[in-house]
Order: structure tokens, then sequence, then C-alpha cells
């Protein structure tokens, strides 16, 4: 059986239609609220390692909107500390099943962590 880890925000609509994608294939998820608990620095830099830091941020997201992170030039330690604190800034739901990982809203990735 696959564990299957999503991280995401309960409020977020992304987050919520991955949860259901799995639980209507009755597999069974780990889901982590980024809002209660931030994700460990090891398991951000797989997310990081695979698809590369710029690509988890959502530049079109209300709270980078509203940061004016779209004037701002910073470090990665910099992005990676504002991200902590604010976990919608991130293309949520990031999915893990062992070493296969998902970043936003992806059915195909997710039917192949599946197979």
């Amino acid at each position: 059986m696959v564990n299957i880890q999503i991280f995401g925000v309960k409020n977020s609509q992304a987050t919520r239609a991955a949860e259901r994608f799995f639980k209507e294939r009755r597999i069974p998820i780990q889901l982590v609220d980024l809002k209660r608990k931030p994700m460990a620095p090891g398991e951000i830099k797989r997310f990081v390692d695979r698809f590369g830091l710029l690509s988890l941020v959502d530049t079109d997201g209300s709270a980078y909107i509203d940061a004016g992170m779209k004037y701002l030039r910073m470090s990665d330690g910099e992005l990676l500390r504002r991200i902590e604190e604010e976990p919608k800034l991130l293309r949520l739901p990031l999915v893990r099943a062992a070493n296969k990982l998902s970043v936003g809203h992806d059915e195909e990735s997710w039917k192949a962590m599946l197979a």
C-alpha cells in the first residue's frame, strides 16, 4: 500500500482536491496542515532539489502579490524563511509518495504515484 503525504492548508481548494482524489480511491493519506506545523527542512529540501525553489512558489497567488514579493529580490534563504511563515506562498499541495513528488494540483502525477 502506498503511503501518501499531502502538505497543504485546510482552506486551500487545491489541497482539498488532492485529499478528495486519494480518498475517492480509498488510499490512506497523511495530511500535514502547514498552518499548524511547518515542513521539516529536509522535507522541503527534497522538493527544492527535484523542482527548484522558484517552481514551488505560487507567483500568481494573492499571498505572493499582497506581500509585494513580485518586486523584491531576495536570497533563497530569505525566500525559504518567508515560505515557512506563510505557507500559502507555495503552489499547494505538495504531495509525496515514497520518492515520487508533485507540486500543485497535478492529477496526472497523482495517478502515476498510484501505478
